[in-house]
C-alpha cells in the first residue's frame, strides 16, 4: 500500500481511482466494508484503489479545545487500512485553508483533477466542503457533472447498535469493551512502547510492563482482561488503566502483568501493544500494597479462567 502525504506526491501516472473519503478513526466493520467495495470494483475497472483521509484529524483544527483523543492514531489506522487491500491512502494535510475550500472546489481540484475519481463510495452521512456544507446530494450532482459516479451505503447496525467511531467512543468509555470488538471487528488496542525512565535492560525479568505515555483514547479506568503483544512475543495478560490511586497522588499509567512470562530483550523502543478482552472491574483505592496485591491475585485468577474457557470454546468450534 502506497502512502501519500499530499496531492501533489501522487505520480501522473498512478491512473484513476475509486475512492472513499473519511476519517476512518477506528477503520470499523462499516469502513472496511466500504472499503471492500472499493477494491472490488477498481479491480473490475481497472483502476486504483484509494482511501483518502486527513492528517491532523479535522476537529483538532476546527476545534482545538475539543480534547479529541483518537481511536487509532495515524500509524495504527494505516495499519488496518492495509489490511483491507487497498492500493495507495492519501493523507491530505488539514489546512485552515483546506476546511474553507468549497465543497464544488474540492470535488473538481481534488476528487477529479487531482486523484481523476470515477467512483465515490461513501456512508448515508457523508458531509464534505466548508462548514461541512456538502453532502451525498450535491457529491451527486457534482459526479454528475464531472463525470465521476457515487455509490452510498446506508448505516449498518450490528445487534440493533449502530456501527460507527462515536458509538465506539461511547461503549469503550462506558468499559463494554466486548460490545465495542462487535463493532470494530476485532478486539480495542493501543500501541505504544515501554515507559522510559525505568531502569529496563537489554533483559527484562519482572512480568509487569508499563507504557510510556500514552495521549489517544483508552477505555473507562479499570481492570481488563487483555492479550498483549511485546516485540513479536504475545502473552495472556490483566491490564489496569487508571491513575493508581492506592499510591496517593494521581499518576496515570496502563500496567500490564503478563502469564506466562519468561525474561524479554526489551528497549525503549520495543512495540506493546494491548487489545482489550473483557471489564474485570473498576479502579480502587486500597487500605494497603499488601491489600492490592491480594486483589491483584484474584485478578488474574479471573482472566486466566476466561482464557481456559475461550480456548476450549475454540476447540470445540474445530
Amino acid at each position: 500500500m502506497q502512502v501519500f502525504r499530499k496531492l501533489e506526491d501522487i505520480p501522473a501516472s498512478f491512473g484513476p481511482t475509486l475512492l472513499s473519503v473519511g476519517n476512518f478513526d477506528g477503520v470499523h466493520r462499516a469502513h472496511t466494508q466500504v472499503l471492500a467495495n472499493v477494491v472490488s470494483r477498481a479491480r473490475e475497472l481497472g483502476c486504483k484503489a484509494m482511501a483518502v483521509t486527513f492528517e491532523p484529524h479535522p476537529v483538532r483544527i476546527l476545534r482545538p479545545d475539543s480534547g479529541l483523543k483518537l481511536l487509532t492514531p495515524t500509524p495504527e489506522k494505516l495499519r488496518l487500512l492495509k489490511t483491507t487491500g487497498i492500493d495507495a491512502v492519501l493523507l491530505l494535510p488539514f489546512t485552515p485553508d483546506l476546511s474553507c475550500m468549497t465543497p464544488q472546489v474540492f470535488a473538481r481540484d481534488i476528487l477529479k483533477k487531482g486523484l481523476q475519481a470515477r467512483e465515490i463510495h461513501e456512508g448515508y452521512n457523508f458531509h464534505f466542503g466548508h462548514k461541512a456544507a456538502g453532502d451525498l446530494n450535491l457529491l451527486g450532482e457534482l459526479g454528475r457533472e464531472m463525470s465521476f459516479e457515487v455509490k452510498a451505503y446506508s448505516e449498518l447496525r450490528l445487534r440493533g447498535e449502530p456501527v460507527s467511531s462515536t458509538r465506539i467512543r461511547q461503549l469503550l468509555a462506558d468499559g463494554k469493551v466486548s460490545r465495542a470488538r462487535h463493532l470494530l471487528a476485532r478486539p480495542f488496542s493501543i500501541l505504544s512502547t515501554p515507559g522510559r525512565g525505568r531502569g529496563y535492560g537489554s533483559k527484562y525479568t519482572v512480568p509487569t510492563i508499563n507504557l510510556s505515555d500514552y495521549d489517544e483514547f483508552v477505555p473507562k479506568y479499570g481492570v481488563y482482561v487483555t492479550r498483549t503483544r511485546v516485540g513479536e512475543e504475545c502473552f495472556d495478560s490483566v491490564t489496569n488503566v487508571g491513575n493508581r490511586p492506592t499510591f496517593g497522588a494521581d499518576s496515570f499509567a496502563v500496567e500490564t502483568h503478563l502469564f506466562d512470562f519468561h525474561p524479554l530483550e526489551l528497549n525503549p523502543d520495543t512495540e506493546v501493544e494491548i487489545h482489550f478482552l473483557q471489564r474485570l472491574r473498576d479502579e480502587i483505592k486500597f487500605p494497603s500494597v499488601e491489600a492490592l496485591r491480594q486483589q491483584i491475585g484474584q485478578d488474574v485468577n479471573q482472566a486466566q479462567r476466561y482464557f481456559r474457557l475461550l480456548r476450549m470454546k475454540d476447540r470445540a468450534s474445530v
